[in-house]
């Protein structure tokens, strides 16, 4: 491998240097040290070495398409006017990089960390020499780029229905260390945000709690699961708080209409919890806050929310990193140009996913050459971002070691503590009909509603002990046809189960209701009917006539075999709500509070 010149610039006393690549290892210090005085100064130095086309280079976080980085990829020459991530790499020097399952990133680990190895071989083969800062969104849950044989767990609401911070740092800290076995040093993780709003298409599950208070355990506790326990970099996000919107920001620019004092109260305190516990990282969010800022820009360009609230008021010292620039809110009002050079205006260090690199690229080179922006603001982001790669070892420890991923990958006791954690945040909200828990004698299960896999699942689980399973998917929105067919086979069966996802959703997901016009037409059965909802458990107040419904708040297998082990008895419901569920269509009224949840 290519020595590290940045490296020499940068010898701490006592420090191993560890590069590992092809298999081929060298000795490597036990962990990289905190970031001294003496560090910050080279650093520094660094910094007064590099040309300004570098500096700018550093601030933007890019992806390439593709599994390889020496694949070509006509998507990649439309976006960036070259073929290969490698030569995406070289033309712009990024400081930073992210990876996405559908974007041809992800096949499985051992790709996944051979691609690390060589965009990390490509730029320290430049003249700039600095490694990349590899990033991903592996938040567990709906949002997981990683998927098995990675460790696979519930997500942030399942952590919070089982109210226990342990079990969310130990997540964390095993989704990190199979994060940095892969070369991925930065996780857009966790959402700090508070989903006081039920009706939200864009947090929903991603969202710990309803309640400030809880958020913040979590966000602190997952903060030192990545950080201290596993030695990647967490990112805290959507600041200033994302929980109460009906828009989402992927295709619309949302308002959040909290006073100062409703801000304070419920959307403040986990990025100050997160702050607290020494969060490397602070994801901004494309939402307008009057009350913090009346101009009507989103919080990503707002200098009186970033460097005002975020800087000043909260003490944040670390990196400040857009949500993604291609997002629709952040570009209706400005040009591409113009968003990337007010973002780093309002006091942003990292610019993720620009939809024009070039034109975002020269446009921030051209602030900088016309004086709107002093380069001496560009060498402020630059220096918090190459002590960031200094502290998470990156800088020492570019490369990994293809051979161990593997064993490193979901191995049987990070398997098995993952599926303890999920047992413990099954939530049963409602039973009636005293149907749970199922006895051992056979029966026949119908497993209807949501999802190709993940009906699959559970049906594979439930078999194993003991039931004569029947699977009719019928998707989120399902056909009349798909309906009466469903309807069809839960007369042939003993027992059916449906699950369902973001039923309340009729503005994209279920529009025309029809997820729950299947549960009724199978309630008019007259068998047995257990629903569950596999995300958000909002579901349950469109259902609310169902005699047994459960949340299981994410859909994975492990999930699916937690729901199995709860509806069979092997273990007892001890969720509890971590958020208020409204009644349908009257936010105000409550049908079912925080912290309920039934056993037996």
């Amino acid at each position: 491998m290519p020595a590290l010149p940045i490296l020499r610039r940068l010898s701490l006393a006592g420090l191993a240097l560890a590069t590992t690549v092809a298999g081929v290892s060298m000795t490597a210090a036990a962990k990289p040290p905190e970031p001294t005085e003496s560090a910050a100064a080279q650093v520094g130095r660094t910094i007064q070495r590099m040309s300004l086309e570098e500096k700018v280079g550093q601030l933007f976080v890019l992806f390439a398409y593709g599994p390889d980085a020496h694949q070509p990829d006509a998507r990649n020459t439309k976006l960036y006017g070259v073929a290969t991530p490698a030569e995406v790499v070289e033309k712009y020097k990024p400081g930073g990089w992210i990876y996405f399952d559908g974007r041809g990133n992800v096949q499985n680990p051992t790709q996944v960390a051979t691609l690390s190895n060589q965009l990390q071989e490509t730029a320290i083969g430049t003249g700039l020499h600095v490694p990349l800062l590899i990033a991903t969104d592996q938040e567990q849950g709906v949002v997981t780029r990683i998927g098995p044989p990675a460790t696979q767990f519930g997500g942030s609401m399942a952590l919070g229905a089982t109210r226990s911070t342990a079990d969310a740092r130990t997540a964390a800290a095993i989704t990190g260390q199979e994060l940095k076995a892969i070369g991925i040093r930065q996780d857009y993780a966790p959402d700090a945000d508070v989903n006081v709003n039920a009706l939200n298409p864009v947090i929903g599950t991603r969202s710990y709690s309803s309640d400030p208070k809880l958020v913040s355990d979590m966000t602190a506790a997952q903060v030192h699961g990545f950080q201290r326990d596993a030695g990647i970099t967490a990112t805290a996000k959507h600041f200033p708080g994302h929980g109460d919107t009906v828009d989402d920001s992927h295709n619309d620019l949302p308002t959040i209409n909290h006073t100062l004092a409703q801000w304070n109260a419920i959307d403040a305190p986990p990025f100050k919890a997160a702050i607290k516990a020494g969060i490397d990282s602070i994801m901004t969010a494309h939402i307008v806050v009057p009350a913090l800022d009346p101009s009507g820009d989103p919080a990503t360009l707002s200098k009186p929310i970033l460097t005002g609230v975020l800087r000043k008021q909260l003490g944040f010292r670390g990196v400040i990193v857009t949500d993604g620039l291609e997002m629709a809110a952040v570009r209706q009002e400005y040009g591409d140009a113009e968003v990337a050079v007010r973002a780093i205006e309002a006091g942003v260090d990292q610019l993720l996913l620009p939809p024009a690199p070039d034109v975002q690229y020269n446009a921030v080179l051209d602030a900088v050459r016309s004086g709107r922006i002093s380069e001496r603001r560009i060498d402020e982001s630059l220096l918090r971002i190459l002590l960031l790669k200094l502290k998470n070892g990156v800088l020492f420890q570019p490369y990994v070691d293809v051979a161990k991923v593997p064993a490193a990958m979901g191995p049987a006791a990070s398997l098995a503590t993952a599926q303890k954690i999920v047992d413990k945040s099954i939530t049963l909200i409602k039973d009636n009909a005293k149907t749970l828990p199922l006895s051992n004698t056979p029966r026949k299960i119908l497993v209807t509603g949501w999802g190709v896999s993940t009906t699959q699942n559970l049906a594979n689980s439930l078999a194993k002990r003991g039931a004569v399973t029947t699977v009719a998917q019928t998707g989120a929105a399902p056909t009349d046809a798909a309906i009466a067919g469903s309807v069809a086979k839960a007369a042939e069966n003993d027992v059916t189960v449906v699950l369902t996802r973001k039923a309340w959703d009729s503005k994209i997901t279920d529009k025309l209701g029809k997820q729950r016009k299947l549960v009724g037409d199978l309630m008019a059965t007259g068998k047995p009917v257990i629903v569950v909802a596999v995300q958000d458990p909002y579901d349950i107040a469109y259902f609310d006539a169902a005699p047994t419904f459960l949340a299981t708040y994410g859909y994975a297998s492990v999930s699916m075999e937690s729901l199995a082990k709860a509806l069979y008895g092997e273990i007892k419901p001890t969720g509890k709500l971590p958020v208020d569920i409204p009644v349908a269509g009257d936010p105000r009224t409550p049908l079912y509070p925080f912290g309920h949840g039934m056993s037996w």
